[in-house]
C-alpha cells in the first residue's frame, strides 16, 4: 500500500447522511488510522436525499461510535453531487435503494465506482436503516464488517488505479 501516487478517495453514502453513511466514514476513518494509512485516504460521506442536510449525526449513531472510542463531531449532512462521481473512486452506498437513488444524481457509472459496502464481504447483503429499525448494534457490526472488508480489497487490489469489488 506504501508509495502510491494517488490518495484513495471513498464516499460512503445512505439515504439521510445521518445514521448509517456517517458511522462508515468515521468506522473507516478509524482502520486506516491503525493501520497508519491516513495520508493514504480521503474519506466522506453524503446523503441522496435532501431530508436531513445540515443535520448532525443522529444521536442515537452518535453513541455508537461513541461506544467504540469514535468521534463524529462537527459531522453534518450533505447531499450527493454528480461532480462527486469524478472526485471520488468509490462511491458505496448502504442498500440496493440507496444505488438507485445515486444513479438517480449520477446518470452512468462508467468507471464501475457505485457498490454497495458489504458487496466487499464474504456475504454480499443490505445495511438496514436504523433510523426506521432503531438496531444500531447490528449496523454498527455490519458496516464494521464492511468497511473492513473494502480496506482489505482495496489494500490487496488497488495499483493506482480503479480496481473494484470482484
Amino acid at each position: 500500500m506504501k508509495g502510491y501516487k494517488t490518495m484513495i478517495k471513498i464516499l460512503f453514502i445512505c439515504h439521510g447522511n445521518i445514521c448509517r453513511s456517517p458511522m462508515a466514514e468515521f468506522i473507516m476513518k478509524d482502520l486506516v488510522r491503525q493501520q497508519g494509512l491516513e495520508d493514504q485516504f480521503y474519506i466522506a460521506s453524503a446523503a441522496t436525499s435532501l431530508e436531513e442536510i445540515g443535520n448532525p449525526v443522529y444521536p442515537p449513531a452518535r453513541r455508537k461510535l461513541a461506544e467504540h472510542g469514535l468521534s463524529c463531531e462537527g459531522k453534518t449532512a450533505r447531499r450527493m453531487e454528480r461532480r462527486d462521481y469524478q472526485k471520488y473512486d468509490y462511491l458505496v452506498g448502504m442498500e440496493q435503494f440507496n444505488l438507485r437513488n445515486m444513479m438517480r444524481i449520477l446518470g452512468d457509472d462508467p468507471e464501475k465506482k457505485v457498490s454497495r459496502l458489504l458487496d466487499f464481504s464474504d456475504r454480499p447483503r443490505d445495511i438496514d436503516d436504523p433510523w426506521y429499525t432503531g438496531d444500531f448494534e447490528t449496523a454498527y457490526r455490519e458496516i464494521l464488517e464492511g468497511c473492513e472488508a473494502l480496506l482489505k480489497h482495496i489494500t490487496r487490489n488497488h495499483k493506482g488505479g480503479h480496481n473494484h469489488v470482484r
